[in-house]
């Protein structure tokens, strides 16, 4: 009985210790520091068909175990072991810190959120996401009408078809950048397909002027098309000066050559007269005028006339004719005469390259201002000759007025102012000649 007690007061002093022992291991171990483990990841974007890589990378890690899931949480690689099987799926790295995969032929079917998993307590995970880039196709680029008229306006579209995301669309001319309007669809796919609408109002400077669609999106660089513009315009008409070289004058011959160019070539040139016929002997050949033995009944405006399907233009040339010459030129100054002539026919001909909006205008007498022909050899004689005679005119008059002074007696009557009357004062005058004082007086 006494033996009986012993043994469980024994037994029950060893279980208060082993517990004890038990909480006091509990308590110890808990006050032991782990470094934390971070487990890292990134997302990934990639183009319809390219590789995508996805990277599992841990920080102070304790051996534990790294696996990576897809989006419906099927492991693809479990350390560096790959149960799925889906080749596609390859090991690049594999470490205690890292788990790297890659996807190749990449498919839209592979979106999603993939998991990279590292095993503790509790267990860890870090998100993937793959998004895959869908490049548009060839962009398409279409105009309303091919050809168009200076001052229409035309519609030009392009399509940039099939992408994910939706691509943006740019309009350039000449290097400018132009505004469109764009419109975005979304298919059943998760595709889209944008199209951007331009409206131009051409003119002629536009003709053989490419306008480019530029297609702007992720996955693609450079992506563009173009569409040349074709303008149909008016004439523009010119007309030249053949000759004279300067003044148009009685007698003399005049030809005018027009010129006209526009898209599509004109039809018909034509010469007329504003308010009047052309001279009887006028003589047309082509698109030139010409007119022999000019006189003053032939001044008035020549029109020269061009037309194609789009319009008709004009340009004008004022024609007045001015004297016949009456001064015949020395042979030897006829050079210098003739140089000082012609130096205002640059002027006249630059005159005729205005636009055909506003028609250009030529006037004969735009050389008016132009020194006659003029003898100077003569008038440089005949004003020396003057010169000397008036130089000699005033040597003879010094000479004279310097040789002939005057010189002339004033009688003052003495004592005069003396007298007591008039008549003794005339008196005593008479008789002072003798004690005169003769003054002499000079004059020029």
């Amino acid at each position: 009985m006494a033996i009986t007690g012993s043994g469980s007061l024994c037994s029950s002093i060893l279980f208060f210790l082993v517990s004890a022992a038990f909480l006091l291991g509990k308590g110890a171990a808990q006050d032991i520091q782990v470094p934390g483990q971070n487990l890292e990841t990134d997302n990934v974007s990639v183009v319809e068909g390219e590789v995508a890589t996805i990277s599992c990378r841990v920080r102070n890690n304790d051996d534990s175990v790294i696996q990576l899931l897809n989006p419906n949480r099927q492991t693809i690689y479990f350390r560096d072991v790959r149960p799925l099987k889906d080749s596609r799926f390859q090991l690049v790295n594999f470490s205690d810190n890292e788990l790297q995969v890659s996807l190749s032929n990449v498919s839209l079917s592979d979106e999603g959120r993939y998991v990279c998993q590292l095993y503790t307590d509790p267990p860890q995970e870090a998100y993937a996401v793959i998004t895959v880039l869908v490049p548009p196709g060839n962009p398409i680029i279409e105009s309303q009408e091919d050809i168009v008229s200076e001052g229409n306006t035309t519609e030009i579209t392009c399509t940039a078809m099939g992408s994910k995301p939706a691509a943006s669309i740019r309009w350039l001319k000449e290097g400018k950048e132009l505004q469109g309007e764009s419109t975005v669809e979304d298919t059943d796919d998760k595709m889209y397909t944008v199209t951007s609408r331009l409206i131009l109002t051409v003119r002629k400077e536009d003709d053989g002027v490419p306008v480019i669609c530029m297609v702007d999106h992720p996955a693609v660089k450079d992506f563009q098309a173009q569409k040349y513009l074709e303008v149909l315009y008016k004439p523009e008409v010119k007309i030249t000066v053949g000759f004279p070289q300067g003044l148009t004058r009685e007698g003399e011959a005049l030809e005018l050559s027009c010129t006209a160019e526009g898209k599509p070539k004109p039809q018909s040139v034509r010469w007329m007269k504003l308010d009047d016929e052309l001279p009887d002997h006028a003589l047309l050949t082509g698109s030139d005028l010409y007119i022999d033995s000019l006189n003053k009944s032939y001044n008035g405006t020549y029109r020269c006339m061009a037309a194609n399907a789009v319009g008709e233009a004009y340009a004008d040339y004022v024609l007045f004719v001015h004297d016949a010459l009456t001064t015949t030129p020395i042979p030897t100054t006829t050079t210098t005469t003739t140089t000082t002539t012609s130096a205002t026919i640059p002027t006249a001909i630059e005159e005729d390259t205005m636009p055909t909006t506003e028609p250009a205008v030529h006037d004969s007498r735009a050389g008016e201002g132009v020194p006659r022909t003029v003898d100077h050899a003569v008038i440089g004689g005949v004003v020396a000759v003057v010169v000397f005679a008036m130089l000699c005119l005033l040597i003879i008059l010094g000479r004279y007025f310097a040789r002939h002074k005057g010189t002339y007696f004033t009688h003052e009557a003495k004592g005069a102012d003396d007298a007591a009357d008039a008549d003794t004062a005339i008196i005593n005058a008479e008789g002072g000649h003798s004690n005169s004082e003769e003054k002499k007086e000079y004059y020029i």
